[in-house]
């Protein structure tokens, strides 16, 4: 697939289409949801209705060979709002675990069990992190033993920081089968609705995307069949044969969904610091100081022109990225790191001086980029820090493994 970063007729009615949802639905609703910090479930309803939150959505945006449609649909989302677009993206995250482990079986049957329908949507959730093992994916200490007697897996653990954690009809978690073998000896599991054991806390406070559940889940002896485990078992006694034997994998079940889905983060992110940036344009046009509009002053369209500079060269990084995710281009340089990293940081800085252009009214939530300046600053934590992002990236350009 050539790379061309002119969006296609159906790229650009994608974008128009999700724009107008992000618009019409979204934005109305973004303080109101975050004020709340609850789960904005009516939206989501009305995402279902339309087709916008569903497998099918997921199925047509990854059937786009360019990679291009999910970071487009995703920047016009969180363009409306981070917080509503995180409770509608982040099912994502657990059909990403699925997608990336699972068998084709195990994908028709769980993905659309994830979001439920237009009727009743559901949520999906991914648990990974832990209180002790967060960017050291290796020192998880969740555990899961194989009984053959019954086929069934026996998981112990907990899990942090969980989007969609204890209320998700569907969870991905992941867990050390094999300790001996560092992040080489895990696995993840499907874990069914109604599962006894599995038990989330009641919804975290946040600083940002506060319309999006977050919580800690705790696994108490938590039995899953032996088809819940993603890939099957066959693949997993051959993989853990081979780690025991020393040989080198290129990476593992964590690592593996985060590889998936940082592009589309990045585009989170750029959705976010574009809609700040666009705001305080259209404020800097108006707000007259001193007898003329405030974009007449250098310091104030120097840092407009370096707002746009910075969100542009962060797309096309992730646009990069997205397109060698999706034809298979191996990321020698650590380049979903990248897009992840500078878009993350992009947004932090432009939603920060998005609140200094518009000075005292910036600090006040009646003007949205008070909001986008505390949804920003996820962006350089969760899926890998700024920090775990250029280790990636030095790891891949050094051949070093430095620590």
């Amino acid at each position: 697939m050539e790379f061309w970063l002119d969006l296609n007729d159906e790229q650009r009615e994608l974008r128009d289409w999700v724009h107008g949802f992000a618009e019409s639905v979204v934005r109305p609703a973004a303080a109101e949801w975050d004020e709340r910090e609850e789960t904005p479930w009516p939206v989501l309803q009305e995402a279902a209705k339309i087709g916008l939150y569903g497998f099918e959505f997921l199925a047509n945006t990854w059937s786009d060979t360019s990679g291009l449609s999910l970071p487009v649909a995703n920047e016009e989302l969180f363009w409306g709002d981070g917080g509503i677009g995180m409770a509608i993206s982040g099912t994502s995250l657990a059909v990403a675990a699925i997608f990336g482990s699972g068998t084709p079986d195990q994908l028709i049957e769980w993905v659309p069990q994830c979001f439920g329908d237009a009727a009743d949507p559901k949520v999906g959730a991914f648990c990974s992190t832990e209180p002790e093992a967060g960017s050291d994916v290796a020192a998880m200490r969740t555990r899961a033993i194989y009984h053959e007697a019954t086929d069934e897996w026996v998981i112990r653990g907990q899990k942090a920081y969980a989007t969609n954690g204890g209320i998700a009809h569907v969870h991905v978690v992941t867990a050390s089968v094999d300790p001996s073998l560092g992040s080489r000896g895990q696995a993840a599991f499907i874990v069914p609705p109604g599962t006894t054991g599995l038990v989330g806390t009641k919804k975290l406070k946040k600083l940002g995307l506060r319309a999006s559940h977050t919580a800690d889940v705790f696994l108490d002896d938590v039995r899953v069949p032996g088809s819940c485990l993603l890939g099957g078992k066959e693949a997993l006694d051959k993989r853990l044969a081979k780690a025991r034997e020393g040989q080198r994998r290129s990476g593992q079940a964590a690592m593996r969904t985060f590889e998936l889905s940082r592009p589309a983060v990045g585009a989170q992110a750029i959705g976010i610091a574009r809609a700040a940036y666009e705001y305080a344009l259209e404020y800097a046009k108006t707000r007259v100081q001193f007898g003329r509009p405030i974009i007449e002053n250098q310091a104030v369209a120097f840092a407009l022109a370096d707002m746009r500079m910075e969100i542009d060269a962060a797309r096309l990084l992730v646009w990069r990225a997205a397109w060698m995710g999706r034809n298979e281009r191996p990321f020698t340089a650590g380049e979903g790191s990248m897009s992840k990293l500078k878009a993350g940081e992009v947004a932090v800085t432009v939603t920060e001086k998005a609140v200094q252009i518009l000075g005292g009214a910036g600090y006040l939530r009646e003007h949205p980029v008070e909001r986008m300046f505390r949804d920003a600053k996820i962006y350089t934590i969760f899926e890998g820090t700024s920090e775990i992002q250029r280790l990636v990236i030095a790891r891949a350009i050094s051949g070093v493994q430095i620590r």
